[in-house]
């Protein structure tokens, strides 16, 4: 089988992510799986303040974020359950550094994840209370802009709902190159999938942007997935071994798996990862009891690395 396409003009003789390179695959694959959490509770990680991790606390959360990619951390100083500054110091000691200043940030560079009843963000489907398929952060981004790392703190949940599943973007990829690894060499294509402009009232503010599913990371030598579960304004390369890997890819997330996590974020608690697939189920707010469902969201540039990495 032919090299797969890649960003990475320098990518190594050996990485378990050639398809020609099955010794390597083979041994990460080992590695990767062996132990693999198949619980929320076994990401959890309780932490004193966000804004000085112990060593103890920094040794574990980048423990799972090495192995599962993510981590659920749950923050036990109430005064820090809606503070920016912790959740953006919190990025800050996991080497997150590089805000993206996308469309509905705000000048902290974080997204108040929460329903919009006007202004921009109710044109996007993250500030309504509807479910939100599967997808990683950013898929519509440029390479240069491409989102590595992301942080979803949760100020408060809603009364019903708001659930998320996660699965760590590897696990999709041995999964999937398990299954047939031609459907992982399509996948890497640079012209796999292509996201059509986005235009609000007759403007462009963001032209079509095309790249691949899978990437081997040019920065990290790690692996990056881009990628959205919707149907419509989304073009998939039109030969027919990217179709098949493209149904595959669908029927993998959409069944059943050991190694998808599902959990419900309480006030204080985040997910901390390196952009993993994710969903969220449609919710109900009641204000009346003051609950209202606000998630803070960074997303970064970086990926998450142990200090002076």
């Amino acid at each position: 089988m032919s090299r797969p396409t890649v960003y990475s003009p320098d990518f190594p003789r050996s990485s378990p992510f050639l398809l020609g390179d099955s010794v390597a695959y083979n041994r990460w694959r080992e590695w990767k799986l062996r132990d693999y959490p198949v619980s929320a509770d076994a990401l959890r990680v309780p932490l004193q303040d966000l804004n000085h991790l112990t060593r103890h606390e920094l040794e574990q959360v980048l423990a799972l974020c090495s192995h599962t990619n993510m981590c659920l951390y749950q923050t036990l100083n109430p005064q820090q359950w809606a503070s920016k500054e912790a959740v953006i110091n919190l990025g800050k000691q996991l080497g997150l550094h590089q805000l993206d200043q996308n469309l509905c940030a705000d000048e902290e560079g974080l997204s108040s994840i929460t329903v919009a009843d006007k202004g921009r963000g109710q044109e996007y489907i993250p500030y309504t209370d509807r479910p939100i398929n599967w997808h990683t952060d950013g898929y519509y981004n440029t390479d240069d802009r491409r989102i590595r790392g992301m942080t979803l703190h949760c100020v408060s949940p809603a009364a019903a709902g708001g659930e998320n599943q996660l699965l760590d973007p590897e696990i999709a990829y041995i999964l999937l190159r398990d299954e047939n690894p031609a459907f992982v060499q399509a996948l890497m294509a640079p012209d796999a999938m292509t996201i059509p402009e986005n235009v609000e009232h007759g403007q462009q503010v963001r032209p079509a942007q095309s790249g691949p599913v899978f990437a081997v990371d040019a920065r990290t030598q790690k692996l990056h997935m881009r990628y959205t579960h919707r149907t419509r304004s989304i073009q998939w390369r039109e030969d027919t071994i990217t179709q098949e890997a493209v149904c595959a890819l669908r029927a993998l997330l959409e069944g059943a798996t050991l190694y998808r996590l599902t959990y419900r974020l309480r006030a204080g608690e985040g997910v901390i990862c390196n952009n993993v697939l994710h969903t969220r189920t449609g919710f109900r707010d009641d204000p009346l009891q003051g609950q209202v469902r606000l998630v803070f969201r960074a997303r970064y540039h970086d990926r998450i690395t142990a200090p002076h990495q």
